[in-house]
C-alpha cells in the first residue's frame, strides 16, 4: 500500500477521526448509542453509505458544474439512505424500528456530505472508496465503544438484545454483570452520551500528546548520540 493510501487510512480512523477530532455525526451518535447492538447498526448504515456516496462522487466529478455540485451530492447521498433504509427495514427490522428516524437523519451528517466535497470529488475512485471506508470504520468503532461503555454502565450487560441484528442464535452472546447489578441510569440518558464521548476525546488527546513527546525526543537522543560520538 503506497504512503498516500497509507495516510488515508490512519487519518480516517485516527488522526481526522469524524467523532473524536472534526465532532461531526454527533446527533445520532449521543441518540442511539445507549447499546452496543444500536451503535453497531448506525455505524454499518453510515459507512456503507459513506463508501458508495463517495464511490459515486468520485466517478461523476468531472461530469457535475461547480454551480449545481452539492444539491448533485446531497441527491446522491439521500439516494443511498433510502436504500439502506430499506434493507435494513426488511431485514433487521426490529433494530430499523429502535433507530427510527436516525437513519434517514444520515442524510444530514456532515461528514459524509463534507467527505464527498473535500474528498470524492477530488481524488479517483479506488482512493474515494479507501477513504469513506476509512472515515466509516472510524467512526463506527467511536460508536461501538461508546454503546458497549454505556450498556455496561448503564444496565450491567454488553451484546443485549444481540438477536436484533445476527438472528435467534445470538441471544446467547450476551454478557452481563448480574442480576445484582443495580446499574447507572445517567449513563444511558443524554447527558451521560456526553461524558462518554468528552471521555473518549480526551483519552485520544493524551494518547496524541505522548505521542508527539516520545516523537520529539527521539531525534533529541538521536542528536545526542552524534554529538557524544563525534565531539569535535
Amino acid at each position: 500500500m503506497s504512503q498516500t493510501y497509507t495516510k488515508t487510512l490512519t487519518d480516517g480512523l485516527w488522526n481526522n477521526n469524524q467523532a473524536l477530532v472534526a465532532l461531526l455525526g454527533l446527533c445520532p451518535m449521543l441518540a442511539v448509542t445507549n447499546t452496543l447492538v444500536n451503535a453497531i447498526g448506525l455505524g454499518m448504515a453510515t459507512t456503507l453509505v459513506l463508501v458508495m456516496s463517495n464511490g459515486t462522487v468520485s466517478l461523476i466529478r468531472n461530469l457535475v458544474r461547480p454551480e449545481i455540485r452539492l444539491p448533485v451530492f446531497v441527491l446522491i447521498i439521500a439516494s443511498f439512505v433510502t436504500a439502506v433504509e430499506l434493507m435494513m427495514n426488511a431485514w433487521f427490522h426490529e433494530l430499523y424500528k429502535i433507530l427510527g428516524i436516525f437513519i434517514p437523519l444520515i442524510v444530514t451528517n456532515c461528514a459524509i456530505i463534507g467527505r464527498a466535497e473535500a474528498f470524492a470529488s477530488r481524488n479517483r475512485l479506488g482512493h474515494s472508496l479507501l477513504d469513506g471506508l476509512a472515515i466509516g470504520i472510524g467512526f463506527s468503532l467511536v460508536l461501538m465503544v461508546l454503546g458497549a461503555s454505556r450498556e455496561l454502565i448503564g444496565q450491567g450487560t454488553v451484546f443485549a438484545d444481540a438477536h436484533l441484528m445476527f438472528g435467534e442464535a445470538a441471544r446467547g452472546l450476551t454478557l452481563s454483570l448480574g442480576d445484582d447489578y443495580p446499574g447507572i441510569l445517567l449513563a444511558i440518558l443524554p447527558p451521560g452520551a456526553f461524558m462518554g464521548l468528552g471521555t473518549l476525546i480526551a483519552l485520544k488527546n493524551i494518547i496524541d500528546d505522548r505521542r508527539a513527546e516520545r516523537a520529539g525526543q527521539a531525534p533529541a537522543d538521536e542528536g545526542l548520540e552524534q554529538a557524544v560520538g563525534n565531539p569535535g
